[in-house]
């Protein structure tokens, strides 16, 4: 278990790049098995999830596109509440099958805002994949279908998560230490 020294905060590997891409795949696989025939359309939520995203499509054998939306809501290590749309999405949602692509889903607040707009569009339906959730912080009701790991309420850092806008290319997940 190595750790990392970001800025003011020290994190210890929790989570390693092996188990990681194994829990990618396992996703990948319910998706492709699930969705065969229907042609989704992901929609990543950058930052975070860039990496997630490129590693999950590596994985998915059906025909598929991608696309990228960016929201707000994180300041340093908590969420500030407040969630701004900050790139829109340009694709035509009416009849299609949308499969949301998450780095982390902790309150859910900001998933429920992004179903919603979503909705407005007209998709045939939409599916939550994340690479991570914290069950235990939940504030509100969503179907989270695709879940590649249950984590505590702890910062993490590393695959595409960030503290302050470091620490996205650490091939493990991080825990901050106390």
């Amino acid at each position: 278990m190595g750790t990392v020294k970001i800025k003011d905060k020290t994190f210890r590997t929790s989570i390693p790049e092996s188990e990681i891409q194994k829990r990618v795949k396992a996703v990948a696989d319910r998706i492709n098995k699930d969705m065969e025939g229907k042609n989704p359309l992901f929609l990543a939520v950058l930052n975070g999830s860039f990496i997630f995203a490129a590693d999950l499509m590596r994985e998915i054998t059906i025909p598929c596109q991608i696309s990228f939306v960016k929201l707000a809501s994180y300041e340093g290590t908590t969420s500030t509440g407040k969630i701004t749309e900050v790139i829109g999405i340009n694709e035509d949602l009416a009849g299609r099958t949308v499969i949301i692509v998450e780095d982390i889903v902790d309150t859910g607040l900001t998933m429920k805002r992004m179903v919603e707009t979503l909705g407005t569009r007209n998709p045939e339906s939409i599916h939550i994949c994340t690479l991570l959730v914290k069950p235990e912080k939940l504030k509100v009701d969503l179907n989270i279908e695709y879940a590649a790991m249950e984590i505590p309420n702890d910062f993490i850092v590393g695959y595409g998560l960030d503290y302050d806008q470091e620490g996205r290319g650490l091939k493990d997940i991080y825990t901050i230490v106390e």
